[in-house]
């Protein structure tokens, strides 16, 4: 025997023995199910404990514990010999056998649990915790090595009614064993004892022998269970699988059999849309067909711990679709027809919504396709005429026909989004603008009759994939992004658009059900996507066509989510910080809308209010000067009132800041010395730095000499110093005072950065108390003093002109 490991050191802080400390009995990650396998083949639940592994002197070796949660009682132990196959399953189950008929299982609460025992038993076996079995499939145990030694192969039973039991007996108790499954499976390849069974079988259903019939579902499951294709290759051939199927209808848990052969001959039809002439990939398409319906309908679900064994079969079925599609592909006579009688006009309705099942049930099977293949059967459809095909499908008035062309359309946007484009640029060049492919998917994204847009929404995936410039090519030759997004706007964009053009032509959208509102948000959020990926394009369009105020309108809408969707293009097109749209905004007074809904909102807290205010923080935060000063010149008075956040007093402070630096150009080229570094963190260091390069400036001072008090500075120093001294004595009175009054209610919590940039700037601010003008009677500007813009007992001229505007 193996020489077994010395004993590690005693875990859990125990010593002397295993087990979970008091404190693991809570841990889940060491939390487990025991399960034995009984006669049946079913997994009994023993209970539930917490799972440890350490040296049993009794065992002589490292061992696997399992002690009750309940009452800590020992649930199991286990030796972990070193040369049991353990299988680790699905990330959180262990699986042995612990002797000829005795099988076990953990299944963990945690996969980190699972891995930690998984890492221990490969350690006393010597394995890599990689591998989901420890020991080689035919290395089982030494006994088993000696069977195989002396006994290559494994002796069935003679295949007679009386001997039914038995060999279904053999087929149970060989399944745990990865040894005997190879054996028993070899043993059946060799006798042709599959066809011997199904013999039998015609027998049994003869005598109506129930007993005879339930042994032999029990032997066909077992064999579907070995996992052998040369197994299933037998079975499932022309002349084996219909009985393979009858005797599944016999399933012993059931009070009465099923009907699978007669729904299979009966019910289920064959249809050949174009005569297939290849006799084999017929029975291909057969075969698979009832594989297909075996692995869904016939066998039960497998428990977790069958699924590896059902691997083949998934792989017969995969292999066999591949077959198909090759075949199939290969045949130009069929694909022609195919496509010669979905376009021709003479076709019936009836035989062409078969064609279009067809080929999109074809480009479902080439989804199993390796990419190379995919490449392939793609290229073959695309010569074939695939797209101008789709074309005329789509222009038909059959709506389930319409319905599969869009299904394959998918298929090939999604494989090669180019391919389309290439295609609708060059009909471009041939057609009228209604007749595009791409303005048919429009039109059916527009038209879509479901009150849901379960189609539209589909579409506008499609769509927003072919304008997508993140997946276009460039050539040295030519740019497709350059090209495509030039045909699209010109001959596309009219159409996505109208229903929104359509429905904007008052102050309030014309027709507001939620069909269109629906329909209208996909629209938006399409837009939304061009605004963010297509820059000129879609700059030039929104100019030009007024696109942003249509889309406004519909913050009128009873809809909220459609109100949303139009101020988060609003919200996308101010992220760019582009004048040109900023100066477009302004022209059109863009924000009365936004203005309005915030207003009708009244002192709702729901998310129309937060977006709102979120988009004027962003030009606060952001400082976009244009912007801030044409919403406090025309909507101020209607805003002042704004109190629960400091989100327009701080736009009201930043215009101010702006008017002043106007007023006063000497200040503002101070500032930008003061502001030579632009990220800093707080007012302390902001300080620390402008004393810093107060004392770098002066040429006669030493590196590091302390800061000279104005007050304490020779006459013709002080000439030099006193403005800037005055001006920063301003400056820190001003800081403590603004960040006093702004911060006690700051919509976010927390000061931003640009909120402490412009306290410690030294600039003016109406929020200023009087103290700090009377201790600077003369500094120009004060809030004291007369004429300047914000003082109290003076109305600026910007003041009385946004009085007009915001009270017409």
């Amino acid at each position: 025997a193996p020489e077994q490991p010395s004993a590690p050191p005693a875990i859990e802080g125990q010593s002397g023995g295993c087990g979970v400390a008091g404190g693991r009995m809570t841990d889940t990650r060491r939390r487990v199910k025991v399960y034995t396998l009984n006669e049946d083949r079913q997994w009994d639940d023993r209970g539930t404990g917490h799972v440890s592994s350490c040296y049993v002197e009794r065992l002589k070796g490292m061992s696997l514990l399992v002690r009750a949660e309940s009452d800590g009682s020992l649930l199991l132990e286990s030796k972990i010999n070193p040369n049991t196959a353990y299988q680790k399953q699905q990330d959180t189950l262990i699986v042995w056998s612990e002797a000829e008929n005795y099988d076990l299982a953990l299944s963990f609460q945690e996969k980190a649990g699972c891995d930690e025992i998984w890492e221990k038993i490969c350690q006393v076996q010597g394995k890599d915790p990689s591998v989901d079995i420890t020991q080689d499939l035919v290395d089982e145990s030494e006994e088993e090595r000696f069977d195989d030694m002396s006994s290559p192969g494994l002796e069935l039973p003679s295949c007679e009614l009386s001997r039914l039991e038995e060999i279904a007996e053999l087929v149970a108790s060989s399944l745990p064993s990865p040894l005997r499954r190879e054996k028993l499976a070899l043993a059946l390849e060799n006798e042709g004892y599959i066809k011997k069974l199904l013999e039998i079988f015609h027998v049994c259903e003869d005598l109506e022998n129930i007993e005879g019939l339930h042994h032999l579902y029990e032997i066909i499951k077992g064999i579907f269970l070995l996992n052998r294709t040369a197994l299933f290759e037998v079975m499932f051939s022309e002349e084996c699988i219909m009985d393979v199927i009858g005797c599944l209808e016999y399933d012993p848990s059931l009070s009465q059999s099923r009907k699978h052969r007669e729904f299979l001959t009966k019910t289920a039809k064959f249809k050949e849309v174009i005569p297939i002439s290849d006799p084999e990939l017929k029975q291909k398409i057969h075969q698979t067909y009832r594989v297909q319906y075996i692995q869904d309908m016939v066998l039960p679900t497998p428990s977790v711990f069958e699924e590896n064994m059902l691997s083949t079969l998934h792989s017969f079925i995969f292999f066999n679709k591949v077959e198909i599609v090759g075949m199939l592909q290969e045949d130009e006579k069929f694909l022609t027809d195919l496509f010669a009688q979905l376009t021709d006009e003479a076709t019936d309705e009836e035989k062409r919504q078969e064609l279009v099942n067809f080929l999109k049930e074809f480009c479902a099977f080439s989804q199993t396709l390796q990419p190379q293949n995919r490449d392939a059967f793609f290229k073959t459809l695309s010569n074939m005429g695939i797209l101008p095909a789709l074309e005329v499908i789509l222009g038909m008035d059959d709506a389930q026909v319409r319905s599969a062309a869009t299904d394959i359309f998918s298929y090939l946007v999604e494989y090669n989004p180019s391919m389309v484009r290439e295609f609708v640029m060059q009909e471009a060049q041939q057609n009228d603008d209604d007749i595009l492919l791409i303005n048919l998917i429009i039109e059916h994204m527009i038209c879509d009759t479901d009150p849901e847009l379960g189609g539209a929404v589909l579409l506008m995936g499609l769509l927003r994939t072919l304008v997508d410039p993140e997946n276009m090519l460039a050539t040295a030759n030519k740019t497709e992004k350059t090209e495509f997004l030039g045909f699209f706007y010109k001959h596309c964009m009219h159409v996505l658009t109208a229903p929104l053009l359509a429905n904007t032509t008052e102050d309030k959208p014309s027709k507001d059900d939620f069909q269109t509102a629906q329909l209208l948000a996909l629209i938006l959020e399409l837009l939304t996507f061009c605004v963010e990926h297509h820059t000129y394009h879609i700059k030039n369009y929104i100019i030009n066509k007024d696109i942003l105020r249509r889309v406004l309108v519909l913050m009128a809408s009873k809809h909220a989510f459609l109100a949303l969707c139009a101020l988060r293009f609003k919200r996308k097109i101010i992220g760019l910080k582009d004048e040109f749209y900023n100066r477009y905004i302004m022209k059109s007074f863009l924000f009365e809308p936004v203005v309005k809904a915030f207003l009708n909102n009244g002192s709702r807290y729901n998310l129309m209010n937060s977006a709102i205010i979120e988009m004027f923080e962003f030009i606060r935060v952001e400082d976009i000067k244009s912007l801030t000063a044409h919403v406090i010149e025309n909507y101020w008075k209607a805003l002042e009132d704004v109190d629960y956040v400091q989100t327009f007093k701080g736009l009201k402070l930043r215009f101010e800041q702006q008017r002043e630096r106007q007023d006063n150009p000497k200040l503002d080229s101070m500032r930008s010395i003061l502001r030579n570094h632009r990220y800093r963190r707080d007012a302390r260091t902001l300080e620390d730095e402008e004393e810093m390069w107060f004392n770098t400036d002066e040429d006669d001072m030493e590196d590091g000499e302390a800061v000279v008090p104005p007050s304490d500075k020779p006459k013709n120093d002080e000439d030099i110093m006193d403005p800037i001294s005055k001006f920063m004595e301003r400056k820190k009175l001003k800081e403590s005072e603004e960040k006093e009054v702004l911060l006690k209610t700051n919509l976010s919590g927390r000061q931003s950065p640009s909120f402490k940039l412009s306290f410690s700037s030294g600039t003016k601010s109406n929020l200023t108390s009087q103290s700090s003008a009377s201790n600077l009677p003369g500094s120009p500007g004060s809030p004291g003093s007369p004429g300047s813009p914000g003082s109290p007992g003076s109305v600026s001229k910007s003041t009385s002109q946004m009085a007009a505007i915001t009270t017409k």
